[in-house]
């Protein structure tokens, strides 16, 4: 089967349930495997995929999302050419289980989308805990930007003992003003800010804030830089923005006297 791929998420899954050799092409933002995107065409970003370039490499298969407001618009055209597509629009953690599960019943190969589901489920066990710390997710920094209810994110934070104090807000994410903030000071501050490689994220953006001084995971030092390929792509690699997640959680309940778990 030949297949392209137009957003990360769909290419590290793809390589995750073992399927790389049926990848023929991908946008130009998948970055992993290295060794996988490396030698595959990339045709352009999001919304300026070049189609008619993609048509013309003949796929049997074209694996996209609706996460990018206006994808609608290249999903219409792939599909305008009668190229068979698979559309992902996860929320929640549940539907990136989902969706692993359709793209691998896609390809054929079901028993691995089980398995890999089946794996990550075993990697990120529900942590119970009676004191949950406030864990506040930055996608942007300014204004603040945070997942919401209907966001994975807020999942891996319940997941990994930590609480969302904005998980009670009905959309995938939103601008937070201070107040908002104040009323529920975080306990850790994790920057995924995203489109920014994590190298050039900066604590200090978020501890000079006017005000902030206060808000206990800037006064305890508690700022983590959690890269957004970790916890703002749907797939395989959000166990690994689970474990980190998990690590400042545990941090910081034994700065406070606690335990790790």
């Amino acid at each position: 089967m030949r297949v392209f791929s137009h957003t990360c998420s769909n290419t590290e899954i793809v390589a995750a349930l073992g399927a790389a050799d049926c990848l023929i092409g991908c946008d130009d933002d998948s970055d992993f495997p290295v060794d996988v995107v490396s030698r595959l065409a990339k045709l352009g970003r999001d919304l300026d995929l070049r189609v008619d370039e993609v048509i013309a490499m003949k796929p049997d298969l074209v694996l996209t999302s609706l996460t990018v407001p206006g994808h609608e618009r290249i999903v219409d055209a792939i599909r305008a050419a009668g190229i068979a597509t698979l559309v992902c629009d996860p929320l929640s953690l549940a539907d990136i289980y989902d969706d692993i599960r359709r793209i691998a019943a896609a390809l054929g190969i079901a028993e691995r989308g089980a398995a890999l589901v089946a794996e990550m489920q075993a990697a990120m066990p529900r942590v119970e805990r009676a004191t949950r710390p406030k864990v506040l997710i930055e996608w942007w920094p300014k204004p603040v930007i945070a997942p919401t209810r209907q966001a994975w994110a807020t999942d891996l934070i319940e997941l990994a003992g930590g609480c969302n104090p904005w998980g009670d807000i009905d959309a995938k994410s939103a601008p937070l003003t201070d107040a908002q903030i104040m009323a529920s000071p975080p306990e850790v501050i994790a920057m995924s800010w995203c489109g920014v490689k994590v190298a050039n994220y900066r604590p200090e953006v978020v501890s000079r804030r006017p005000g902030w001084e206060q808000v206990p995971a800037v006064r305890d030092g508690r700022i983590v830089a959690i890269s957004e390929e970790f916890l703002g792509r749907p797939g395989p690699r959000v166990v690994e923005g689970y474990r980190q997640l998990r690590e400042a959680v545990e941090y910081t309940l034994i700065a406070n006297g606690g335990t790790r778990k």
